[in-house]
């Protein structure tokens, strides 16, 4: 089991580092699919229509809900692209991998 699945995001209101770039290169690899890149976790998911891209989308907003931690989400037709970042820090947190494994939880 992923190592973030049995964690809790924390509030962060600002006044901690944000995890350095060794540290989430290294996160990374808990997180498959997941690109680090303009200071932000990403992922775009496929699907076969729009009806589950957008089932797919609420199922993020309930781990988003849960958690108290939002991400950016593009939706296309049959798409979706995911963006965590900490805005408190304007950077990466351990919730944005928690939230990330997360969402890829849902696909299994």
């Amino acid at each position: 089991m992923n190592q973030w699945l049995d964690k809790k995001c924390k509030a962060c209101e600002g006044g901690v580092d944000p995890l350095s770039e060794v540290v989430i290169n290294d996160y990374l690899s808990t997180i498959p699919g997941w690109e680090y890149k303009d200071l932000r976790l990403s992922r775009k998911f496929d699907f076969k229509n729009h009806y589950q891209a957008i089932s797919f989308v609420n199922a993020v907003a309930w781990i988003s809900h849960s958690e108290n931690h939002h991400p950016m989400m593009e939706v296309g037709f049959r798409d979706v692209t995911i963006y965590y970042w900490t805005h408190a820090i304007d950077g990466i947190s351990d919730n944005d991998f928690i939230c990330a494994a997360k969402v890829n939880n849902l696909l299994t």
